[in-house]
């Protein structure tokens, strides 16, 4: 039976998650609140919250996990051309935490293949929003003629990254934004993105499997390390183009 989190109680051992042949796999348990104080504890061990409106809140740890490394982030011939030509067009920029809320906003509302409804509510929103506030939660952002046209959100403890959400209402936005934080965490050593599920679209950009123990691992080694800076634009992406898409320092 999956436990029932009090206010003060810990997480149980993500070992104790249900398995693979069971009706929810990786569901280790359920409480009532979404502290922002126990959304960071559930980062910190691996545990992130996932749930329909009208449930209580369900914390999860699923063995494999899926995760990107930087290094391994797949710049296909038709995304290295179109991040050639953001880096050229003045009209593209790279935001970093312009409107956090909104990019949450824009999450919640973008179609889901084969979903209804969002597991990103009022209450998701404030609990992040919190987060965000003390320096642990972040958006990346993709603009374009003065709109924010893509951009995902996600929470950076140490030199570790825990993807949670990414939209897009013009083709490949939502992929820039995602290629521009690639190349600002491949800067500052940052080895693996966490991407907690697996789907067909993380995969195709160079996202797979491994063991929960192993990635428990590195979260440890990780999440105590001193913050990585949170500024960055557009010339970053240059890193993944090479020269072809170089434009001038500021």
């Amino acid at each position: 039976m999956v436990p029932w989190l009090g206010p003060e109680d810990p997480f149980p051992s993500v070992e104790r998650s249900l398995g693979m042949n069971s009706g929810a796999p990786g569901l280790l348990a359920a409480s009532a609140d979404l502290l922002p104080s126990r959304l960071v504890d559930a980062y910190r061990h691996g545990i992130f919250p996932w749930y329909s409106d009208g449930q209580p809140v369900l914390w999860w740890s699923p063995d494999p996990r899926m995760i990107l490394r930087p290094d391994e982030f797949k710049v296909s011939p038709s995304l290295k051309k179109t991040l050639r030509r953001v880096l050229r067009d003045d009209a593209w920029e790279i935001r970093v935490d312009d409107d956090f809320a909104a990019v949450m906003r824009a999450c919640a509302n973008a179609p889901r293949r084969g979903q209804r409804g969002t597991w990103i509510t009022t209450e998701v929103i404030d609990a992040y929003l919190t987060l965000h506030r003390i320096g642990d939660a972040h958006s990346i952002e993709a603009w374009c003629d003065g709109a924010r046209v893509g951009g995902l959100y996600g929470v950076s403890l140490g030199t570790m990254f825990f993807g949670e959400s990414m939209f897009a209402s013009v083709t490949d936005a939502s992929k820039i934004a995602l290629a521009a934080l690639v190349a600002h965490l491949r800067r500052h050593c940052v080895a693996l993105i966490d991407c907690q599920q697996n789907t067909a679209h993380l995969a195709s950009l160079g996202g797979h499997e491994i063991a929960r123990k192993a990635f428990i691992a590195h979260v440890r080694a990780t999440v105590d390390a001193p913050r990585i800076p949170w500024r960055f634009d557009k010339r970053v992406l240059a890193d993944l183009v090479g020269s072809g898409g170089a434009v001038p320092a500021a």
